[in-house]
């Protein structure tokens, strides 16, 4: 009796210390929310009369960074602009901020500018959309076709290319691969292109009869920008991506949304679903993953964590299958996936409106920042100037939330990218309508937003 009570009561002391240890870990665990502060250094509000944005922006191998957006207007903080369509709009800055050049693309019609790279010569890589066939493009296929620009370190047409058919073929992301190349991701309009983007290996199904409207539409084209392959991806519905990394592997991740449940996609879960699509080198489908629950979620942007597996954000209006929280309207999801597909994590950041997220991206210390819009004034946020403000925030590789800020007016401000330079300064972009609170001026309908934390 006595071994069997001395037995116990070290069982007891066992647990004891084992439920002593699980309440500090999840004590130190909630302890890593908002535990690190940051600090406006300055907010810019660039553009015309008409209407500006900033889309994406990139580190330079200076120090500095370049913007890429578009614009519409004549006048104001523009140069060398001889109409009022939209032309892409890169800007280069020093790693004071300070402009170093500014220069405009395109033709008469409409021509926008989603992602900007700088490449491994020190040069830049720009895609996007044009509906022009002068100017700067020698022609046009249709609606709208991909048009890629290669430029040099001081902004100077290297050479540019257009893909595309009859339809809206928009081009949204740009990397640049292992092998010198590049991989160009965004939408083809399948029905107006007959069929037509696929190369001759692809899979038979891959079909105008069994695709429709939009699909997810990957291009690898050498350093000269000649095509070696291009493949659809998707179903009978809209499949949108926005996002695509190279893996170690040599194969790439492409993350978007897909309300389709049929040809490609083999299990979505509601409505718009994250759609993450695993390709090889030469553009085979490997496999395919939706995540989401039963309303409308969207994923934006991947970004790769130091431990291999990789992080995405988007937004979610779900709370239910992979969905564990929803905060409002709808919350920024952020999950995190092994290399093949596995869910290692999810998690809904927001407030009782709408917020989401629209890029991801590494910082120097493994952790990540991303950029975004929200309209809550609860929860983690603690001021909303009117609409829409530009919201940022930074978080571990498991997710946990080390500080948010967000910057805005009255109107409508959007922030699209963000990046941390060399000096760990962080320089988010996007636009903005406003000209009150955080935002001093107003140059038009929509400006082009920059602003700086430390």
């Amino acid at each position: 009796m006595s071994i069997f009570i001395k037995s116990y009561q070290n069982l007891i002391g066992v647990l004891a210390i084992a439920l002593l240890c699980f309440n500090c870990s999840k004590t130190e665990e909630s302890s890593k929310t908002i535990t690190e502060s940051v600090t406006i250094n300055f907010v810019k509000s660039l553009g015309g009369s008409k209407n500006e944005s900033a889309q994406a922006i990139t580190k330079t191998l200076d120090g500095g960074y370049a913007i890429l957006g578009y614009t519409q207007s004549l006048d104001g903080d523009i140069t060398n602009k001889t109409n009022e369509s939209f032309d892409y709009w890169i800007l280069k800055y020093d790693q004071n901020s300070n402009l170093e050049w500014q220069k405009t693309y395109g033709g008469t019609d409409d021509d926008r500018g989603n992602d900007i790279i700088q490449t491994s010569d020190g040069g830049y890589a720009i895609i996007g959309f044009s509906k022009s066939n002068d100017g700067d493009i020698t022609s046009n296929q249709g609606a709208q076709d991909f048009w890629v620009l290669k430029l040099t370190a001081s902004g100077t047409i290297l050479w540019q290319k257009n893909y595309g058919f009859l339809g809206a073929d928009i081009g949204n992301t740009i990397i640049q691969t292992n092998d010198g190349g590049f991989l160009l991701t965004g939408v083809l309009d399948v029905s107006a292109s007959n069929g037509q983007g696929n190369s001759k290996n692809a899979n038979a199904k891959h079909s105008k009869t069994a695709h429709a409207g939009g699909d997810y539409w990957a291009i690898k084209i050498n350093a000269l920008g000649a095509i070696q392959w291009r493949n659809y991806y998707g179903g009978s519905f809209t499949d949108t991506p926005y996002d695509a990394i190279q893996t170690e592997d040599n194969g790439f991740l492409l993350v978007g949304s897909s309300d389709s449940s049929d040809v490609d996609i083999k299990g979505n879960l509601g409505t718009y679903d994250f759609w993450v699509v695993k390709l090889s080198e030469t553009g085979a489908l490997v496999w395919e993953k939706s995540f989401g629950g039963s309303q409308t979620d969207e994923a934006r942007s991947i970004a790769k964590s130091s431990d291999g597996n990789y992080i995405i954000v988007g937004n979610t209006r779900s709370s239910d299958n992979d969905v564990s929280i929803n905060n409002g309207a709808a919350d920024l999801w952020a999950i995190k996936i092994t290399p093949t597909g596995n869910l290692i994590w999810e998690k809904s950041f927001g407030g009782s409106s709408f917020d989401v997220a629209l890029s991801i991206s590494k910082t120097v210390d493994n952790h990540f920042i991303i950029a975004g819009n929200s309209r809550s004034l609860d929860s983690n946020l603690t001021k909303n100037y009117g609409q829409n403000d530009a919201w940022i925030l930074k978080i571990d590789t498991n997710g946990n939330l080390l500080w948010q800020n967000t910057i805005g007016g009255s109107e409508i401000d959007f922030a699209y990218d963000a990046v941390e330079l060399n000096n760990k300064s962080i320089i988010v972009v996007g636009d903005t309508s406003s000209a009150n609170f955080d935002l001093s001026a107003n140059n038009g309908f929509s400006d082009l937003l920059i602003f700086k934390l430390n």
